[in-house]
């Protein structure tokens, strides 16, 4: 039996970079169907992309702006109508060059290998994936200043890392990555304890507790198009505050993490808050 391949792509007040991705790949004949999900937009979001639903293209509505719950409604809309598949999960404010491209990612999926992504081009900076980080590390991270001197440090691999066709990582960017639909169910789909932040790490966590792997394929590069979407929607030190929940929820549910370590992750969340508070003061 023919695998069959799906994609679900979550919306929030991004009517205009949603429906130029649907336009995009709508026409990949590698894609049995096409799931997009309004996640509670509180703009006019979900109307407009009411009027792009075809017979490939399907549009509906998850009542939470949980990033998570987004992809977990879509994935489930979309094993209920073409069953088992592999499930492109992807932002809004993604380009994909060229339907090959896909068909390369959805070639990957096999074995122990359930997780693939491409090279991410962010505005001229690749991501290629990155390593799950320690409890210490993730305290480092914490530390104004220097959280980017010890993200760059404790993450990033070796170039040389990147040198094959494909490359075993622990983490693939949350933006554009695809997983066996099978897997998924069997884990019981993505953790919805975050709103927003540290998807990639927790299901990252999960699928290294079921032996399986994660992958990148150095032939294929998407853009990533930042959207500024969860920028106006959350203020900096909002963000920050968000982020940060997310990494406390983390480290406790999946790194067991003891007093010390959460106090000194309070600790220096604090002081990483009050300098953001100095900055804004400041106009930087």
């Amino acid at each position: 039996m023919q695998k069959k391949f799906g994609m679900v792509i979550v919306n929030y007040n991004d009517y205009p970079m949603t429906s130029r991705l649907v336009h995009n790949v709508e026409n990949y004949s590698c894609l049995d169907l096409i799931v997009v999900v309004d996640n509670a937009s509180s703009d006019d979001s979900f109307s407009k992309l009411e009027k792009l639903a075809n017979d490939r293209v399907a549009i509906i509505q998850n009542h939470s702006r949980q990033y998570s719950s987004g992809l977990n409604f879509g994935a489930q809309y979309l094993m209920e109508k073409i069953g088992s598949c592999c499930i492109l999960f992807s932002n809004s404010d993604i380009i994909v060059k060229k339907e090959e491209d896909m068909k390369i990612l959805f070639q990957d999926v096999k074995d122990d290998v359930v997780v693939v992504g491409p090279v991410v081009d962010e505005h001229g900076v690749l991501n290629r994936g990155w390593r799950l980080p320690s409890t210490f590390q993730e305290i480092l991270f914490n530390i104004p200043f220097f959280s980017h001197y010890f993200k760059r440090k404790y993450l990033l691999y070796d170039e040389k890392l990147y040198e094959g066709n494909t490359s075993f990582v622990d983490v693939v960017s949350g933006c554009f990555f695809l997983v066996d639909s099978q897997f998924l169910k069997n884990c019981g789909f993505f953790d919805e304890g975050t709103f927003l932040y540290y998807e990639e790490q927790i299901f990252a966590e999960i699928v290294k507790r079921k032996k399986k792997k994660e992958m990148i394929d150095n032939r294929v590069v998407i853009i990533h198009d930042h959207s500024v979407t969860i920028d106006k929607s959350l203020k900096r030190i909002q963000k920050h505050k968000v982020l940060k929940k997310s990494q406390r929820y983390y480290l406790k549910k999946y790194k067991n993490v003891n007093f010390i370590q959460m106090f000194l992750l309070y600790i220096t969340d604090y002081f990483y808050r009050f300098v953001l508070c100095i900055r804004s003061l400041v106009g930087r």
